[in-house]
């Protein structure tokens, strides 16, 4: 599956696993149900990752927080938002790692997922075939203010009017 972050293409340097069996993988992603079994089989130089779904607890998930390098959080439609919620949940909780949504997002989400959290999309063949990267980089050019607050770096669109307003340079609507 192609994977793209803020600058483009990327290689995929993980290494999927379908249960907790690592062996000599350096960088092994494997399922939330097999989480357990592969942290206590990794080594020293080993990197551990995990496809957790979109409706996980954060509760569960913040035990191991720690001992993850990678959390790729599995989106089943594009119209399932609450991978946002969750990606941000798991930025508030302190995780520093690399932070991956899966699944098939549209290019006019990417802004929002990297404001979020999110430092890469990793995206189905059939997503990738009907939204080349040109589109998804340009669509993250295009979106330089959000509506809500606490996501991305820029003031959010209302907070920009307000200070505006108190400024005395936006006229009373």
């Amino acid at each position: 599956m192609p994977l793209l972050d803020r600058n483009g293409t990327k290689v995929d340097a993980w290494t999927r696993s379908e249960g907790s069996g690592i062996d000599n993988l350096s960088q092994a992603l494997v399922p939330w149900e097999a989480l357990t079994e592969a942290l206590q089989h990794k080594t020293r130089d080993q990197r551990i990752g995990v496809v957790i779904p979109n409706n996980i607890r954060i509760a569960e998930l913040k035990l191991v927080l720690r001992q993850l390098s990678l959390i790729a959080v599995s989106f089943p439609a594009y119209s399932d938002g609450r991978g946002f919620s969750l990606a941000k949940l798991i930025r508030n909780h302190g995780f520093t790692g690399t932070l991956r949504a899966s699944g098939p997002l549209i290019a006019d989400q990417f802004a929002y997922a990297l404001a979020c959290g999110f430092d890469e999309i990793e995206l189905p063949e059939a997503s990738a075939a009907r939204q080349p990267v040109e589109q998804w980089l340009k669509a993250v050019g295009q979106i330089s203010h959000g509506y809500q607050r606490g996501y991305g770096d820029s003031h959010n669109i209302l907070d920009q009017r307000r200070t505006a307003r108190a400024a005395g340079r936006l006229a009373a609507s």
